[in-house]
């Protein structure tokens, strides 16, 4: 330390700990540390050079292992260094392993277990690098090594529920559109093909059919590729900040799957910062770490006004109860617009398609231009409207602020931050139950419309078909 105070790192050349002391002590300096670095080797460098091939990050279930092994051999009291070649030779060949082989000479360098940590940001986050930096500066490396493996574990099992629930959706979803564009482009052709050799005059449902099944046969591609651009547009768009603000702002406030992101990202952000809070990381950084961990930009700017709220001296409880409203945003109320018009743009595509077409000449593609018009229409202010009544709702329930409140008034903001996780979790756990639930009779409610729709629409031509005949 120099005579203010503040810390010095730097590097001296001296034949031994003892000069090298002696010659700090005449620059001025306090020492409180020296250690020895070592040269990297060139077999070292060789060694290195043939480490394996990894794109990306380490995957959360292997970084969990690791920490909770890691933990346990601190906690048998085996040398950092040592435990760190135990389990980088257990690892199979990819990025992880790669990390703690640069963890394992940045060690040997004389760096910290946190300093090497900081060094391979796309396996060891921020968060995890502070909390190892508490844990070295408090002297209890294990105990914040085994905090840090329940927070990852319960992150990742938190994780696997909300996707575990999304498969069977989307699994349905998936099989239902293949089924239904199966008989669009095969089945329906054939009908359509009899009906023209009788020369029937086709009611308005099976011209509607029709029309959508000739669109399918048609463009069958952009079944493929709407989704493709919408996510590369969604991609492209949260590239601004606006755009992202916009589109997180939007996500939150969507019915019932709105809820649970949420309450997950609640769960999530509390007890990432409970988790620092009881490590001994500093409030100002532990309110930055778990704003950069949030994943949504509503939040984000939440946390980052508590945090200006707290250098001006205020609590947080306070910040968070008056920032947690959304507000309005323009590029939110275009998403909704966008979602709402979004059926009655199809069937405009639909109508559009379909010009030129034997059907141009029928009253039926103008009352399908009209209906998909007043879709558009009606669908987009319906949307706005919606997105009007909820943009005052708070992200932040008096539930969370009045325990933070009293986590801040009794010295123990760690337990109630854990506490508001918890029971956010389990709102995941039973929301994410019920939608797996809803979605069966939703999914054949959905399937029984359409599929009754279609054979309606065909057996109205056959029943004037069979009277013809008799």
């Amino acid at each position: 330390m120099d005579a203010k105070g503040q810390e010095i790192r730097d590097e001296i050349d001296a034949p031994s700990e003892d000069e090298a002391q002696t010659t700090i002590r005449q620059m001025g300096y306090f020492v409180t540390k020296i250690t020895v670095k070592k040269v990297v080797t060139q077999a070292a460098t060789k060694k290195k050079q043939r480490r394996g091939f990894a794109m990306g990050g380490a995957k959360t279930k292997h970084i969990c292992a690791f920490t909770r092994q890691l933990s346990i051999l601190q906690d048998a009291g085996l040398p950092i260094l040592r435990s760190l070649r135990i389990l980088e030779n257990n690892q199979k060949p990819g990025k992880l392993k790669n990390a703690l082989q640069d963890v394992c000479e940045e060690i040997e360098g004389g760096s910290t277990l946190s300093e090497a940590m900081s060094k391979s940001p796309k396996v060891f986050s921020r968060l995890y690098v502070n909390m190892i930096k508490a844990g070295e500066a408090g002297g209890a490396l294990e105990v914040i090594l085994q905090r840090l493996a329940d927070f990852l574990e319960r992150a990742e099992s938190l994780k696997r529920k909300v996707k575990g629930a999304l498969v069977y959706p989307v699994i349905v979803v998936t099989v239902a559109i293949l089924i239904l564009t199966f008989i669009m482009i095969f089945i329906v052709p054939t009908f359509e093909k009899m009906f023209d050799e009788f020369d029937l005059k086709l009611p308005a449902p099976t011209l509607l059919l029709v029309a959508v099944s000739n669109y399918i046969a048609n463009y069958w591609f952009l079944i493929i590729l709407m989704p493709i651009c919408a996510f590369i547009f969604v991609k492209l768009l949260r590239k601004f900040r606006q755009g992202r603000t916009g589109f997180d702002m939007f996500v939150i406030k969507l019915p019932v799957f709105g809820g649970l992101v949420e309450k997950n990202i609640m769960a999530r952000t509390t007890r990432t910062l409970g988790t620092l809070v009881s490590s001994g990381v500093p409030i100002l950084e532990a309110l930055n770490i778990t704003r950069e961990t949030a994943g949504n930009a509503m939040f984000e700017r939440l946390y980052g006004k508590v945090t200006e709220a707290i250098r001006e001296g205020e609590v947080i409880s306070k910040p968070l109860a008056e920032h947690s409203v959304p507000g309005f945003h323009p590029m939110a109320l275009v998403f909704w617009m966008l979602m709402g018009s979004f059926p009655g743009l199809m069937m405009a595509s639909v109508a559009i398609t379909a010009r030129g077409t034997k059907l141009d000449t029928d009253s039926m593609l103008q009352t399908l231009t009209l209906l998909s018009i007043q879709a558009i229409v009606f669908g987009a202010l319906g949307a706005a409207a919606y997105y009007f009544l909820k943009m005052k709702s708070r992200v932040v329930d008096d539930l969370v602020v009045n325990m933070v409140d009293v986590g801040e008034e009794t010295g123990e903001l760690d337990t109630m931050l854990y506490k508001v996780a918890d029971t956010y979790d389990e709102e995941v756990r039973v929301l994410t139950d019920s939608l797996t639930a809803l979605m069966e009779p939703l999914m054949i409610v959905f399937l029984g419309v359409a599929v009754g729709f279609i054979v309606i629409s065909l057996f109205m031509p056959l029943v004037e078909l069979i009277s013809g005949l008799t």
